[in-house]
């Protein structure tokens, strides 16, 4: 027998919603119609194929190419780029006349760049491949047919097999739940991998299928599954299975998808109803969002404007050929009369000067592309996979405790890591470890726990109180139980039974070991009980429960079995209670209660909630404690604590019978409005109830998020924190990091004032709305004015806000106001914060203010926010992987968000902005050579050199340097970037790629190339350059010309690099070298290839001392204007970045009152952050100390 029997468990009558009862009749009736077509024959293959209903297989594909798309779809995605297209095109002109040079010359540089590129996407494709045949390769047990079943991959099923899933194995496809190991067969399913939470979903299989529970039962099982057509709602599913002439109704708890996992039972059998890329994973699988970097964006609009210049060039030079050639001939004389303008068909003929002109348009346009630096993208995308490599190997930003490293998931965004200027933050789990621990309780009106919390020990030391120095000393003591932080020796180890009110402690401890749904794992080695919940709250009360002497340790379907401490012996005993009802929690009940009968037969409700819902249905005889307990939960809440309120009540045997008679009713009542009935049932049921106390668990923060925070704002980096959170929660974690402090004043805008709640309680929705609506306004219009009177005084503001009251903030005509008072605001909470609005914040933020926008979070509720960030941040912690998956960069905690930024962030971005500055230098240098050159000999269309200098000059003698700067240039340390995390700014601002140092590096390179062939030509023009006499040829000046252009441009890398590596000084004098062994080997080959290179080296230039002096003597004069400007300007106008070299260098790194000098040039005032607040509090001391003295003075002179 498979898996083993159990007793037999009615587990759907003790949960209090419908457990596998369908209850939409409504849309039942549309099954058979549009969208609901769907059918599905079980087990019956046979059939299937006879109706021609062919659904494909379970194959699934995530690459973006197949063997036969991919050459001509990654050709297309390469030629969709400007530039290339524009090298496409120059290709094929130069199998045509037109062409300044030979067509392989210029055919090589593109293949070998577009063919680099190619092989980078096939790479990463073929890694996606590599996933997919593993997963697709996975194996599951498919009923072969006579009741027996064996191993099947994945890709081999079909819909309709039946699957037989064990433990701990995910589904293979979408199935129907038709039975499990389970009598009432029950199963628990973790969906984390969809939905990103942890906790586990109870699904049930219909009655009718249920009792198959072993392989043989399914040799003559048949039946058909009618349903909805495959769509992405994860959380509806419509359909029947008609079995044995009946039908069942098919609803979402019996529905099984793809990529969840089985947990805590054994098996289940399953039929496959969606398969392959119809299973609902599949549907809601959608390409994350094309994000590209600000920087990337103006290279784009670099690249459009050398194509005005290259057009504009051509255009000019084409106007002065056709001028120039209408004038060559002229009563029989020739003025170019090397052009032979008497014996051309076309482009040279004086009588069609026009359209000779356009021809050399033409030529022009091919001549100049060397404007356009070809190899500009494959080398940025290089440096930037390279960059992501030191980003993902960073041992700083590993998390030794889950063995995870930093992982930029896309390396398209480097460089935006240098320019955030707002950070969006999660706090449960991002800011906080999600992680909770039992610290503190109210029992019977008296205070449990000793402990100390982050926000007590925050809110001491901003009162500077002596409780800081105990905080500090406690925090050392710690336990190492995880989940239970409580110590008071007044009730651990036993000694509550020495208490006055200890049976309320007793039904309080028993309460927490009884009321939930954590399901217990005992260690059979070491017997030590852990436990599986549903959330990490639960978790702690369960463990809470143990430590204080309740030990939950087994859980059957109609049992719960502790061991708890005896008040009378002092001993263990083992107590069982018969679990009857469970009535779930859920967001809108804010409650959850158990139904149980103890072992001498009372009848007990217990419950545990929010303090909102649960203090209106006391008892007036429960309310014994009711005045202490609040006051206790109100101090829980300020030491940034979670709180929940713990009541019982006896039940009467008839009241019971009633209320179980009235909700089995219910649960099967096929009713659009069973879900409302049955909350009414339960709602008469919890009532009357007796206070016991409340827990208070806190949900700790992350180790060194005040300390990241603080640096984050004094690198004038804001923070905006979204949390779904109630207020006083949020607030007292931003006491805690530091966002919020004594002093700061608060903007608070909530719609739980009286008059909005008098508001919601109108009959007229509409109108209250718009009330509320008016009312939000109003007090941000108010909060306006404010703000600019604290601009008089720059007191710092904080901006705190709840989620009903955002939800107006965001509308079309209060957005705009809303954002400007943001803006202006030191810190900015959002409280009980949707995912939708987390999502819309981050856009308006992003859209309105044009800054660049981060957006960190680890839940499910952070995906759209990542999404809709320029850079989405994902926690890899215990939420689940849906955040990291949608995430652009996936770090373990927040503190690496420090480094992430400051130092990675700032190095990425300085060196992409300088690779990129130099490579439009560099092109522009040797562009404009051409240019001159054409000037020089009319526009005519010679190029100055040979054609395979050209085609090599981007791809062999200048690429390696600028790829050495892009991956290794650092101006500081990263220990200085962290020391002055104001150095961030310069990023913030674009300093270093602005349009003014853009244009900077363009006007160098004219300068640059200017003085290269203006100096080239003045010094061989007349000069003899050979014994007999003879004046250079044009091989020899290209050849002088291009060596000076090498020498200059690599140099002039050097001059630029701030931190030199053996790897740099490799690529630059190596380049440098590879040109003149270049020379030598093509000089060598046959002329009828080399051309004019032929032996030109060997023979005209190594021999000539004049051509070693031109070229030292251009070296210096062209690097002479870029020294003097760098000198002036490190000298008199530093940027931040040389005063900190200068630090370094003058060895004043450690001198406190230096740096001090340097950390005061700061471009933005520091408001949040523990720095701010021992600044402020030293203000404040100040201005006592300063009152003292005048009061001091004027007594004296009274």
């Amino acid at each position: 027998m498979a898996g083993g029997r159990r007793r037999k468990h009615h587990f759907s009558r003790i949960h209090a919603f419908s457990c596998g009862k369908a209850s939409m009749k409504e849309e039942h009736s549309l099954i058979g119609g549009p969208g609901f077509s769907r059918k599905v024959y079980c087990n019956d293959q046979e059939r299937a194929m006879a109706s021609l209903l062919n659904y494909g297989d379970n194959y699934v594909r995530t690459t973006k190419y197949t063997l036969a798309t991919f050459i001509p779809k990654s050709l297309f995605e390469q030629f969709r780029r400007v530039a290339n297209f524009y090298f496409l095109v120059c290709a094929v002109l130069s199998f045509f006349p037109v062409a300044p040079y030979s067509a392989v010359s210029n055919v090589v540089p593109l293949v070998v760049v577009v063919a680099a590129t190619m092989a980078k996407e096939f790479i990463e494709d073929f890694r996606r491949k590599t996933q997919d045949i593993e997963m697709n390769n996975r194996k599951v047990k498919v009923h072969q047919g006579g009741g027996f079943f064996d191993y099947s991959k994945w890709r081999d099923l079909k819909v309709g097999d039946i699957v037989k899933v064990e433990k701990d194995e995910f589904f293979p496809a979408d199935l129907i739940l038709l039975a499990s190991n389970y009598d009432d067969a029950i199963c628990y399913v973790e969906t984390m991998n969809l939905d990103g939470e942890t906790n586990l979903k109870l699904k049930q299989a219909l009655e009718g299928t249920s009792k198959m529970q072993e392989d043989s039962y399914f040799e003559n099982f048949k039946a058909v599954i009618r349903c909805e057509d495959p769509n992405a709602n994860l959380y509806t599913f419509v359909g029947s299975l008609e079995l044995e002439d009946q039908q069942f109704p098919l609803a979402p708890q019996q529905l099984l998808l793809r990529d969840s996992k089985l947990r805590n039972t054994d098996f289940i059998y399953g039929v496959v109803i969606f398969t392959g890329h119809d299973t609902k994973v599949m549907q809601n699988a959608t390409d994350p969002p094309s994000k590209r970097s600000k920087i990337e964006k103006r290279m784009d609009k670099i690249i459009y404007c050398l194509f005005f210049v290259l057009i504009l060039v051509s255009f000019i030079g084409s106007i002065f050929f056709g001028i120039t050639t209408k004038r060559d001939l002229k009563n029989g004389r020739m003025k170019r009369w090397y052009l032979r303008p008497d014996d051309t068909k076309l482009f040279y003929d004086p009588d069609r000067a026009p359209l000779a002109a356009i021809l050399h348009f033409f030529t022009a346009l091919m001549l100049y592309s060397y404007f356009i630096p070809i190899s500009l993208y494959v080398s940025i995308e290089i440096v930037k996979i390279l960059q992501s490599i030191f980003i993902n190997q960073d041992e700083h930003m590993y998390y030794e405790e889950t063995d995870k490293p930093a992982h930029a998931r896309t390396s398209n965004l480097n460089e935006e890591l240098g320019q955030v200027e707002t950070i969006l933050s999660d706090k449960t789990g991002t800011l906080t470890c999600n992680s909770m621990e039992f610290i503190k309780c109210s029992i019977a009106g008296t205070a449990y726990g000793r402990g100390f919390t982050e926000v007590e020990r925050a809110i001491s030391k901003r009162r500077e109180s002596p409780f800081s120095n105990k905080t500090t000393k406690n925090a050392a003591s710690k336990s190492s139980i995880k989940g239970f932080n409580f110590t008071d020796e007044r009730i651990m180890n036993g000694n509550w039974v020495r208490e006055p009110n200890a049976k309320v402690i007793q039904n309080f401890l028993r309460l927490l070991a009884v009321c939930h749904t954590a399901i217990p794992e005992v260690d059979e080695g070491t017997g030590k009980v852990s436990y599986e919940a549903e959330s990490p709250d639960e978790a702690a009360f369960v463990i809470a429960a143990r430590e204080l002497g309740f030990e939950f340790y087994e859980r059957t379907h109609t049992n719960i079995s502790l061991r708890e401490s005896d008040p009378s012996s002092g001993q263990k005993i083992e107590r069982s209670y018969k679990l009857l009802n469970i009535l779930e929690f859920s967001s809108a009940r804010k409650r959850m209660s158990v139904i149980v009968r103890d072992e001498e037969g009372k009848l007990l409700l217990l419950s545990k909630g929010a303090d909102s819902v649960m203090f209106e249905r006391l008892a007036k005889n429960g309310r014994e404690f009711e005045e202490k307990t609040k006051e206790h939960i109100g101090e829980y809440a300020d030491s940034g604590l979670r709180t929940l309120i713990l009541a019982y009540r006896e039940l009467r045997e008839e009241e019971y019978n009633q209320f179980n008679k009235e909700l089995t009713d219910a649960k099967n009542l096929v009713s659009a409005d069973q879900e409302e009935i049955v909350e009414g049932i339960l709602q008469n049921i919890e009532k009357d109830l007796i206070l016991l106390g409340a827990t208070a668990v806190e949900d700790k923060l992350q180790d060194g998020v005040p300390e990241c925070i603080d640096k984050l704002a004094q690198a004038g980096i804001k923070l905006w924190v979204l949390t779904g959170d109630k207020m006083e929660t949020a607030i007292n974690i931003g006491f805690a990091c530091s966002l919020l402090r004594q002093g700061m004043k608060q903007i608070i805008i909530t719609s739980e004032t009286p008059e909005n709640k008098s508001l919601e309680k109108m009959e007229d929705k509409s109108a209250a709305e718009a009330a509320l609506k008016a009312s939000v306004l109003q007090q941000i219009k108010d909060a306006k004015s404010l703000l600019s009177r604290s601009h008089e005084t720059s007191e710092a503001l904080a901006l705190i806000i709840d989620g009903k009251s955002l939800t107006h903030a965001l509308e079309d005509d209060v957005k705009d106001l809303f954002l400007e008072l943001a803006i202006g605001c030191a810190s900015v909470i959002c409280c009980r914060s949707s995912p939708k609005q987390k999502a819309l914040v981050t856009r308006l933020v992003k859209l309105r203010t044009g800054s660049t926008t981060l957006a960190i979070g680890d839940g499910a509720n952070d995906v759209g926010m990542l999404q809709e960030a320029d850079i989405g941040i994902g926690i890899s912690g215990v939420e689940g992987m849906q955040a990291v998956m949608s995430s652009d960069i996936a770090i373990a905690q927040f503190r690496y968000l420090e480094r992430l930024l400051l130092v990675h962030g700032h190095w990425c971005y300085r060196r992409i902005s300088s690779m990129i500055c130099y490579f439009f230098y560099k092109n522009i240098t040797f562009g404009f050579t051409l240019f001159f050159y054409e000037m020089y000999a009319s526009f005519s269309g010679q190029p100055a050199y040979n054609d395979w200098f050209m085609s090599f000059y981007n791809v062999f003698f200048t690429s390696l340097p600028v790829i050495a700067l892009g991956v290794f240039d650092q101006d500081v340390s990263s220990k200085l970037c962290l020391k002055f995390p104001l150095l961030y700014q310069e990023g913030v601002q674009n300093i270093l790629f602005s349009w003014k140092r853009i244009l900077g590096w363009a006007l160098n390179g004219v300068s640059s190339a200017a003085i290269i062939f203006f100096f080239c030509i003045r010094a061989m023009e007349h000069q003899a350059f050979r014994k007999g006499g003879e004046v250079v040829g044009l091989e020899v000046l290209g050849a002088t010309m291009y060596t000076c252009v090498v020498w200059v441009v690599n140099c002039q890398m050097a001059l630029s690099i701030s931190y030199f590596t053996y790897i740099q000084h490799i690529f630059i004098w190596g380049s440098i070298i590879l040109w003149y062994i270049f020379l030598m080997a093509y000089g060598a080959i046959d002329p009828t290839i080399s051309t004019t290179a032929y032996k030109v080296f060997i023979e005209a230039l190594a021999p000539a001392p004049s051509y070693w002096f031109v070229t030292l003597l251009v070296l210096i004069a062209a690097l002479i204007p870029y020294f003097a400007y760098a000198s002036i300007q490190m000298r008199f106008f530093p940027m931040y970045h040389q005063m900190i070299q200068w630090i370094r260098k003058d060895g004043q790194t450690n001198d406190p009152e230096y740096c001090d000098v340097v950390r005061q040039r700061s471009i933005r005032h520091t408001t949040v952050g523990f720095t701010a607040r021992l600044e402020a509090s030293r203000r404040y001391e100040a201005s006592k100390r300063f009152d003292f003295s005048k009061r001091s003075e004027a007594s004296i002179a009274s």
